[in-house]
């Protein structure tokens, strides 16, 4: 039944180019609630969507590699999903993982697919030794599982040995960011509270109110998270609401906002006083946002389902405006897997997507307001070279050092800066701006 649901949630990713954290929530559904299952359920999509290009490669390495690149992706994935448990899932044996596999290729795609698996799996249990490239952009694609230009970029911007570092770390599990909610209790309460269920959790070194935590499921299980002591957002995503500075009794803007993580902490500092106007397009995406406001028992946003670049009315009346741009996602390569093999490709229109979106936020800052644009990637051109266009074409605006909020080690330019392979959390960029009269 795991591998079954595993197949069809990959093939679904693979081929029409669904996004997996949706996907995976609601195929898990269909395991009916066994943790083990789900476990592994989870384990093996995101494994297999994380290292497609790793196992491609080791897979070609058995057979003849035009044909192989010619195979079809039904085909594909099963031979992924029996590599994968051999290579990363000691819990199976191999004989299980092989047997188990090669069966449900037969019977999902007949007796010839499934005597092909099984020989290409063998054929690596007898020869598991991979020789990859010497070129450096190559073998780290091949070895750590991404396209060669997204390599080669990373390389350019920060060099051979950061650019692997980088790719390792996305293929690594990392602690669970836990940010407490402050109308609800405070980081040493819920420490303190863990710790009486031998729990551990450690506060962040940097974010006012992020905890880690390496026992994500005893966290996430606990009845704390239920009722709203918590929610889960990176400490990279806390610390652009940080930089932002909401205030007692403000208005703010929160556009791109849905599934509502910044929001929902704007909120928070705000103590339920002023107003948080948080605008999505994505119905599905809204309900979350709601749901998550209700769960931690704030009643200062005003969720409004809209494109944003439709929305009104474009009179300058907030206090502070969040633009969180639509992005190529490289900072969460981590949790987002399938973005590695899609949004790098489509730069140029993401590029301008932003500069409207820059453009639309102006719009809504009230005379000495603060706008911040902030993005989950790493790249400059949608980060520091969007923000230097927009002040030049803007000298209404100036930027805020973001310094003055945030730890010097995350602040380039006046800009805030995360890198995974330097500050231990998802990558990301804001710039702060102060509109004047």
């Amino acid at each position: 039944m795991v591998r079954k649901e595993a197949y069809q949630t990959i093939l679904r990713i693979f081929k029409d180019k669904e996004f997996s954290d949706t996907l995976l929530h609601q195929r898990a559904k269909r395991l009916k609630s066994d943790r083990a299952n789900v476990a592994l359920f989870y384990n093996m999509v995101k494994g297999v969507v994380k290292l497609r290009g790793k196992l491609d490669y080791i897979l070609s390495q058995h057979a003849d590699e035009a044909k192989f690149a010619a195979t079809d992706i039904k085909i594909k994935i099963w031979l992924y999903l029996g590599l994968y448990q051999l290579i990363y899932l000691d819990s199976i044996p191999a004989h299980a993982a092989i047997n188990e596999t090669v069966k449900l290729a037969k019977e999902n795609l007949g007796d010839k697919v499934g005597d092909f698996v099984n020989a290409m799996l063998r054929s690596w249990q007898r020869e598991p030794e991979v020789v990859y490239p010497t070129d450096p952009v190559q073998r780290i694609a091949c070895e750590h599982s991404y396209p060669p230009e997204l390599i080669e970029q990373w390389i350019d911007l920060w060099g051979e040995e950061d650019a692997e570092y980088l790719a390792i770390w996305f293929n690594e599990n990392p602690k669970l960011h836990m940010r407490v909610n402050g109308t609800a209790t405070t980081p040493e309460k819920l420490i303190q509270y863990f710790a009486k269920r031998d729990i551990k959790v450690t506060p962040s070194p940097v974010g006012k109110m992020t905890l880690l935590t390496e026992e994500a499921d005893s966290v996430l299980d606990d009845v704390a998270f239920s009722e709203g002591y918590f929610s889960i957002q990176d400490t990279s995503s806390s610390l652009i609401v940080e930089l932002l500075d909401p205030q007692p009794e403000e208005n703010i803007l929160d556009l791109f906002a849905a599934p509502g993580g910044k929001c929902s902490y704007i909120a928070e500092i705000l103590n339920n006083t002023g107003e948080v106007v948080a605008v999505d397009k994505i119905p599905s995406k809204m309900k979350l946002l709601k749901q998550a406001a209700d769960r931690l028992q704030l009643s200062n946003i005003k969720p409004i389902v809209s494109d944003a670049f439709k929305y009104g009315p474009v009179a300058p009346a907030y206090d502070r405006v969040l633009v969180d741009a639509p992005c190529s996602g490289w900072g969460v390569f981590g949790r987002k897997a399938d973005l590695r093999w899609q949004a790098h490709q489509n730069i140029e229109e993401l590029v301008k997507l932003q500069e409207k979106a820059l453009a639309l936020g102006a719009n809504f800052v009230r005379p000495e307001g603060i706008m911040v644009y902030s993005t989950c990637t790493m790249n400059p051109e949608e980060n520091e070279r969007q923000i230097e266009k927009f002040l030049a074409r803007n000298p209404r605006f100036t930027l805020i050092d973001a310094s003055e909020k945030l730890p010097g080690d995350f602040c380039q330019g006046g800009m805030f800066r995360s890198l995974p392979f330097r500050h231990n959390m998802d990558g990301a960029f804001a710039a702060k701006m102060i509109k004047t009269r």
